[in-house]
């Protein structure tokens, strides 16, 4: 049989382990990453990094993420900035539950009994929201150069929303902005083309500053390269003037040496005679006595002749040298004559011609001032027949002068408006015939009578002019 006491401590023991498995189902622990919501006959509780008792058919409990939400912002319509540009904006936003149990316990009112995709859907609309206002206050240039600064602004707009939800942002990251209008892709042209003006100026000025250093440096080099070309040649001009010296120099020397050299050779020719003489005198003095005084004799008539042979040397070149100063004298003399002789030539031909010139001219004058007072007594003697000859004669002048204008006319456009005979050609015809008959008004003018009166007195002036003698008497003969 078996022992009641073991049967007991069996018993015992598998009433401890169903307690204990009893109260392990009914304790409940939240982790680090969550925090469960206890709600019951004791109330709502938030039990955070422990455990608690949960009893059964009286309290019950639910667990709240506290994790970290990550998802995206990126309305599905386009957003209007400040300019009126219409942008999409894509952003990352990272929302959790705030860690106080008061915003755990909103959070458990707000989200509790929803699903992640539904707490996702109305946060996302909550901050779409926001981000639309803020982004209908900046211009594309501030969205696009300072995303901070927009996850800023929507931090600090979001921040009075969320709480009122429990929740907290943690941060919001523009991912991307784009346009439909390439405003964003031209935005930045404009510095592009200032930068690349910018790079070209440099370039320029680069370019001209290495062509300002290179010109000044040909320029130095050629000053230099100028300068060892004046070295050189005053160093080749000394140099030559030196080898100049020096060859006058060793000429002169030359010279002078050979002058000594002829004048020793000279006195010594001179000695070796003058010796050779004395030799002799004294072996013919030894050897015939006789012979002294003519030897004596010969050599003093040999030192006459070089004396007479010296003074005669002295005069012929003197008397050449005076015969040429003659010569030149007598040349000059001549010279100076014939020049004088040609100017009073010159001068006697310049004064003949000036006189027959002057008398040209006095003849000429006197010629004319003599026609001049034939012509002034024909005028005083001009009757009024001759005035009208000369009218008369002078009648094609003065029509040949009012044609000449139409002489000068290339080509005549007639424009006819169809009015009669004072249009077409007839018009050219009728104004030349009226100038022609303005001729008669001038003459009368001219006359100071009129031309019919005119024409009737060249009868009697004809009459009552002189004939010639001869005619007249062969008149009175018949």
């Amino acid at each position: 049989m078996t022992d009641p006491i073991v049967v007991f401590s069996l018993l015992g023991v598998l009433a401890v382990v169903f307690l204990l498995m009893a109260f392990a189902k009914l304790f409940r622990k939240a982790g680090p990453h969550e925090a469960l919501i206890v709600y019951g006959f004791r109330g709502t509780r938030v039990v955070k990094g422990r455990g608690t008792v949960i009893f059964p058919m009286i309290e019950n409990a639910r667990g709240l993420s506290l994790e970290l939400m990550s998802f995206d912002v990126a309305p599905q319509q386009d957003l209007y900035t400040r300019q009126g540009v219409a942008v999409t904006v894509e952003a990352v936003a990272q929302i959790k539950v705030k860690s106080d149990p008061e915003s755990i316990l909103t959070a458990a009112e707000q989200f509790l009994t929803k699903a992640p995709q539904e707490r996702e859907g109305l946060i996302r609309l909550v901050m779409e929201g926001h981000l639309r206002g803020i982004i209908g206050q900046l211009a594309v240039e501030e969205i696009v150069k300072q995303p901070e600064m927009v996850g800023e602004r929507m931090r600090s707009t979001c921040a009075d929303d969320m709480n009122k939800m429990g929740l907290e942002v943690i941060s919001f990251t523009i991912k991307e902005v784009r346009d439909k209008n390439d405003y964003i892709s031209n935005m930045g042209k404009p510095d592009v083309a200032r930068i690349k003006r910018d790079a070209d100026v440099a370039a320029a000025e680069a370019e001209r500053d290495t062509a300002i250093r290179r010109a000044n440096a040909s320029r130095e080099a050629a000053i230099a390269k100028a300068q060892a070309d004046q070295e050189r040649v005053l160093a080749e001009t000394l140099s030559q003037t030196k080898q100049a010296e020096a060859q006058r120099d060793l000429e002169i020397k030359r010279a002078e040496y050979t002058e000594t050299v002829k004048k020793q050779q000279a006195q010594a020719d001179k000695a070796y005679e003058i010796q050779a003489n004395i030799m002799q005198q004294r072996v013919r003095g030894e050897e015939v006595t006789i012979h002294q005084v003519e030897k004596e004799h010969e050599v003093k008539v040999q030192e006459a002749e070089i004396q007479r042979r010296d003074r005669e040397l002295m005069a012929t070149v003197m008397k050449q040298a005076e015969f040429e100063r003659r010569r030149i004298e007598t040349l000059a003399e001549a010279e100076r004559q014939r020049t004088m002789v040609e100017a009073d030539g010159k001068a006697a031909a310049i004064r003949a011609q000036g006189e027959a010139e002057a008398e040209i001219i006095f003849k000429k004058g006197e010629a004319e001032a003599k026609a001049m007072n034939i012509k002034a007594e024909a005028y005083q003697q001009f009757n009024q027949a001759a005035i009208v000859d000369k009218l008369i004669t002078g009648m094609p002048e003065v029509v040949r002068a009012l044609a000449a204008p139409l002489s000068h006319i290339d080509k005549i456009t007639v424009v006819s408006t169809g009015d009669g005979d004072a249009a077409g050609m007839h018009k050219i015809t009728g104004d030349m015939t009226k100038m022609a008959a303005q001729i008669p008004a001038l003459f009368e003018t001219l006359s100071g009578m009129p031309l019919g009166e005119l024409f009737a007195k060249v009868r009697t002036i004809g009459d009552n002019a002189p004939r010639p003698r001869g005619k007249a008497n062969a008149a009175a003969a018949e």
